[in-house]
């Protein structure tokens, strides 16, 4: 049966389609769909995925589209299996204060990392989509926290929101990097948004380094990975962290219950 791996995000639903069989090392989706979150319906779905039975392995940081999302696939996909990951499914240590409260999606990428990454090395893990989150995952594979900041389209809408004569700018992350001294004040805001979002990450990643006795791998994912990675040595961008953490969570805990 192939999986179907669900990453709900704040911003959008992406779907992954994995084989049954996969062989060591890091998987990846033979095919990807993805859906804005506030979706009116899951309908279009429908015409999308294979008619054959699937096994369904959602992780969430939208509850109430998770549960839409589930409600769907019961009433129009009865043949499936439905699964909602939680911290606890996981094969990850978790040393943080609260760990139900982490964002599954920073915990999966963990998963997938930890395949990744040399052994007996630390890594950092960086994912640049609706939020930037910077992770730490220790030389022994646990996930030590980490930091959280407005993503690039998340910035302009509140610089926009919180000020009276400040435009909302587009953001197109395959264009060039903006100048650093902006003309006009679109452009100064450009400026303003990706270096300083470039800034920052550069920032968390030297200090977490810092405080490492062994020098860290850095993995970028997310939607404007490429972006940041440009300006981060020695970093590696990797796509689709999230679901291939599904694909990984679900196997070993197969495996586990056979």
């Amino acid at each position: 049966m192939h999986l179907l791996a669900v990453d709900i995000g704040n911003h959008q639903i992406k779907l992954g389609l994995f084989p049954g069989d996969l062989e060591d090392g890091l998987p990846q989706p033979e095919q990807i769909w993805k859906i804005p979150t506030g979706e009116a319906s899951f309908e279009p779905l429908a015409a999308r995925l294979p008619s054959a039975a699937l096994a369904w392995c959602a992780a969430t940081v939208h509850r109430q589209a998770e549960c839409r999302l589930a409600a769907w696939v019961h009433q129009r996909r009865p043949q499936d299996r439905y699964r909602l990951l939680h911290h606890t499914d996981l094969p990850l240590a978790i040393h943080v204060e609260q760990p139900h409260r982490v964002g599954s999606d920073r915990l999966l990428a963990a998963v997938a990392v930890n395949r990744l990454r040399a052994p007996e090395r630390p890594a950092i893990v960086i994912d640049a989509g609706t939020a930037i989150t910077v992770d730490l995952v220790s030389a022994v594979g646990a996930f030590e926290g980490g930091v959280i900041l407005p993503g690039f389209r998340l910035t302009a809408r509140a610089l926009a929101e919180g000020t009276d004569l400040l435009p909302e700018v587009d953001y197109d992350p395959a264009a060039e990097p903006p100048p650093v001294v902006g003309t006009s004040t679109a452009a100064a805001i450009r400026s303003g948004l990706f270096w300083g979002q470039v800034g920052a990450v550069r920032e968390l990643v030297q200090r977490m380094s810092d405080q490492l006795g062994a020098a860290p791998q850095v993995f970028v994912a997310g939607g404007d990975a490429e972006r940041l990675a440009a300006f981060l040595p020695r970093s590696q961008v990797v796509p689709e962290l999230v679901l291939a953490g599904i694909w990984i969570t679900s196997s070993q805990n197969a495996s586990q219950d056979a």
